[in-house]
């Protein structure tokens, strides 16, 4: 292993015993960002989802399928990429038996920016993807609108790009909307390749 591979799973290990905001009581786990340590491309999503949270990896529910087939269709492969959340730890309601998904409010997203922050300060990627608003929010340090900002953004010294998250393409009700909306996340993820 190279040094930053060492220190990226050090890094892994310390996210594993967080406990800087009360997530972690509820969560059966927290899900550290993976991928190669020198990875050129980091995708940053929201927070894991409930097969993230059982599983302890980002994007292998069916958020992360349709991330992984819009990533194929662009051409990207993600073993190539480093995929983490701006908040580490799954925030849920829970109604019967299921774990509904629940925003995480600005303090959880702060708490865990400082873990966010580290990543990307190990992996130096040359350009980072903010999947959806939470997670351009903790790169930007502001309130981003996606629908109005889709696409290049600085975020600090780092190139950044945003786009939706996979799951916004899952709500959609409609399967026209979802169609061309999938279509519009390829092509962005072709522009991300060409970044």
């Amino acid at each position: 292993m190279t040094p930053v591979a060492d220190a990226v799973s050090a890094l892994k290990e310390e996210i594993a015993h967080c406990r800087r905001c009360p997530l972690h009581c509820a969560a059966t786990q927290a899900v550290p960002g993976e991928g190669p340590a020198d990875a050129a491309i980091m995708l940053v999503g929201e927070q894991p989802g409930d097969a993230e949270d059982l599983a302890g990896r980002p994007f292998v529910g069916p958020a992360g399928q349709l991330l992984d087939r819009a990533l194929a269709e662009a051409g990207l492969d993600r073993d190539r990429l480093y995929l983490t959340n701006a908040v580490k730890h799954f925030k849920y309601e829970p109604r019967g038996k299921r774990r509904i998904h629940q925003k995480p409010n600005a303090g959880e997203v702060q708490s865990c920016k400082w873990w966010l922050n580290r990543e990307i300060a190990l992996v130096r990627p040359r350009l980072i993807v903010a999947l959806g608003a939470t997670a351009a929010g903790a790169l930007s340090g502001r309130a981003v609108s996606v629908t109005k900002e889709r696409g290049p953004m600085s975020f600090g010294e780092a190139q950044g790009f945003v786009t939706v998250h996979p799951s916004f393409l899952l709500r959609l009700p409609d399967e026209s909307a979802r169609e061309r909306e999938y279509r519009n996340f390829v092509s962005d993820l072709g522009r991300v390749r060409k970044e």
